[in-house]
């Protein structure tokens, strides 16, 4: 018997609106299977479920989704995808998806630009003024 680990994503009533949502977002993904209290699905081979929980837990930026992103190009794919119908954009790379889960899209260079030091005291005030992250304005910072 293998241990498997994987996130429960608390939903209100939604979580196969939600699974089917991430699904069309990401290709790789799919359904993996459902009753009406939980959703099982991968999205890009990473096992997830979503859980008809009910109103009484909320979201919040505790826990969130990293899409680590090789061109600007699939930053702005995914933070359109996920902002859209609703989603909110907020700072450094972050947003909140319409159903209030915070993602984190940032690109697949970020742990290289700021592995130097001095590099990143350059990088961080850039960052900070950004909301959907620039390739071309961290790497020149």
């Amino acid at each position: 018997m293998t241990n498997s680990i994987y996130p429960c994503l608390w939903f209100d009533g939604n979580a196969k609106a939600a699974a089917t949502f991430y699904c069309s977002v990401f290709k790789n993904s799919k359904i993996t299977s459902e009753n009406p209290m939980v959703v099982m699905f991968e999205i890009n081979g990473q096992k997830l479920m979503g859980l008809n929980g009910g109103p009484h837990f909320k979201f919040n930026e505790a826990f969130s989704l990293v899409v680590n992103c090789d061109t600007q190009e699939e930053i702005d794919d995914y933070w359109n995808k996920l902002t859209a119908d609703g989603g909110q954009e907020s700072m450094c790379g972050w947003l909140k998806d319409k159903f209030g889960f915070s993602w984190q899209i940032v690109p697949s260079i970020i742990g290289e630009l700021m592995s130097d030091p001095a590099r990143m005291q350059r990088i961080m005030p850039v960052i900070m003024t950004m909301k959907k992250l620039d390739i071309e304005k961290l790497k020149n910072a």
